[in-house]
């Protein structure tokens, strides 16, 4: 059994957790799920000009809801209540599965070892103050969780398709949640091998569809114009969300392939387009191959699990000459890819563009990158700055004082969208890479804080919880039945209420010091509640 310890007021909770995470399909009680309260702002928080309003309607399972029942509270008086919030941000790191980057560190390992490894890191990020975890779970149209859709992945065990006796995902999920991080799942849409020497499995996509899986440089990529690639591609992210308490869905910046100087050869899928009355150009059908994509999986996300965050992690720079001085890759015009009509169509929850150089190389710098792209946000979405933290002492250039300068400048444009970041990929944290993991955690991580408030949600309302309390302890009961994320506990500090802590839902009693307390209820969409007044003589 493992516990966590909390601060609060000086004093520690130590919470044993073991039974709190989910169940075989991805359920659990360590986090429950939503409710209504006054209007929400910005940070998250409640506007309390508006009172309280009628539950949303529960959701099935896993929807990160609970057994607990909702307190009645008809009969009760109102608890005093006060104003809340803090300055949200995503602090993620990717957890790269392809070719056993940061997990596991080797194929055919016993599940004791595989599970250990998972522990690990996400020790290593509660360590460091990160509070949401990148996992890729399909980087070769194949899985690191329990499907009968698509094979185990090669990257498990050795060999495609070898059960490795566990469900990697489901485990993450059990184990993060308790502790406060987010999970969520990163999907390759298109590659079907990073390796053509590789075998397949049966069941894999391109021994179903072979007529769609082209051989590219060293890949093998099925075909995004396809209409049976892109619904294989939809029916396995849809059945993660369905069946998995996953917060997030993930894409990076594989679309179509990088060019290599060859022609990609979706000739026939074009030319069964164009002879069907198609009106696009190549390079226009080819975006809306995967405008199509996002778009749907979209709607069908938000459809499913309202409160699952989608963000996409594209190249760093949009096109040439945006902002003016930068250059390089065109990925409108050569992988296919147009992240700002992502952006202004509302598809995205969130971009996290790979902003993978450093502020003094000038013709791809990062600050003006960062700038832009942050000046690029509609309706209340972000951008995570994607950090190239691997590449920390590979030269000069790549110092841990560049690292820091990156992180404050990411800050910075707060104010323009810029709200957190995601560092590739996990392992300088696990190492701690010429000390960058403690100077990142000590520098901006001293402090818990929530992610940022999904905007689709910004303006709903939360219920704040019904707290009990006897002495310097308090049980805290959702008033509703929608799905919540944790207890944000604030103190008193004489010129308003201060974060001093954030408590996984899983944990609903715990002792406070003396002094004056206030304690919210946080959605699984990042909508705060106001929090309720707590007096501890």
């Amino acid at each position: 059994m493992r516990a966590t310890k909390w601060s609060v007021g000086g004093a520690y909770l130590l919470g044993a957790l073991m039974g709190l995470g989910c169940g075989q399909d991805g359920a659990g009680d360590a986090w429950e799920g939503m409710t209504d309260g006054p209007p929400t702002t910005e940070n998250g928080s409640t506007d309390p000009s508006s009172g309280p309003s009628s539950a949303d309607e529960t959701s099935p399972p896993p929807d990160g809801s609970s057994d607990d029942t909702p307190v009645d509270t008809d009969d009760l008086p109102e608890q005093p209540r006060v104003d809340v919030g803090h300055e949200r941000e995503f602090r993620g790191a990717w957890i790269a599965t392809v070719s056993n980057i940061n997990y596991p560190s080797s194929t055919g390992l016993s599940v004791q070892a595989q599970q250990q490894e998972l522990r690990d890191l996400l020790d290593v990020m509660v360590a460091h103050g990160l509070n949401a975890v990148v996992f890729q779970i399909r980087p070769e149209s194949d899985a690191l969780y329990t499907s009968t859709l698509e094979p185990w992945s090669r990257f498990l065990m050795g060999t495609q398709g070898q059960d490795p006796g566990f469900d990697p995902l489901e485990y993450l999920i059990e184990q993060a949640h308790p502790l406060g991080i987010e999970v969520h799942a990163w999907f390759n849409p298109y590659r079907a091998k990073v390796s053509l020497a590789s075998s397949l499995a049966p069941g894999h996509i391109a021994l179903a569809e072979p007529s769609y899986a082209y051989e590219y440089g060293n890949f093998l990529w099925m075909d995004p114009g396809s209409e049976p690639v892109q619904e294989r591609t939809i029916d396995v992210i849809l059945d993660v969300v369905d069946r998995y308490d996953v917060d997030g869905i993930h894409f990076d910046d594989y679309f179509y392939p990088y060019p290599n100087g060859e022609p990609f050869p979706d000739f026939d899928t074009y030319q069964a387009y164009m002879n069907g009355g198609g009106p696009l150009g190549l390079d226009d059908w080819r975006r809306e191959n995967v405008d199509s994509l996002v778009e749907v999986l979209y709607e069908s996300i938000v459809g499913t699990r309202d409160h699952i965050r989608f963000g996409i992690s594209p190249f760093g720079i949009y096109r040439p000459g945006m902002p003016p001085g930068i250059v390089g890759l065109d990925q409108y015009a050569e992988i296919f890819a147009d992240p700002l009509r992502w952006m202004d169509e509302g598809w995205v929850d969130y971009l996290a563009p790979q902003l993978y150089w450093p502020t003094t190389q000038t013709q791809q710098a990062y600050e003006p990158l960062l700038e832009w792209w942050s000046s690029m946000t509609s309706e209340g979405r972000y951008i995570f700055a994607g950090n190239f933290l691997s590449q920390i002492g590979s030269s000069s250039a790549w110092s841990v004082d560049e690292v820091l300068t990156q992180v404050e400048l990411s800050r910075t444009y707060r104010d323009l969208g810029s709200m957190g970041n995601i560092y590739f990929h996990i392992e300088p944290f696990v190492s701690d890479t010429m000390g960058v993991g403690t100077a990142i955690a000590e520098s901006f991580y001293d402090t818990p804080v929530l992610t940022p408030p999904l905007a689709a949600k910004l303006g709903e309302t939360q219920i704040p919880p019904w707290v009990e309390q006897d002495g310097a302890s308090v049980t805290l009961t959702p008033q509703d039945e929608t799905p919540l994320r944790a207890w944000v506990v604030y103190e008193d500090a004489g010129e308003g209420f201060e974060l001093v802590d954030i408590v996984p839902v899983g944990t609903d009693s715990f002792e406070l010091s003396s002094g004056t307390w206030a304690i919210s209820a946080a959605a699984r969409s990042g909508v705060e509640s106001q929090g309720v007044l707590v007096e501890v003589p």
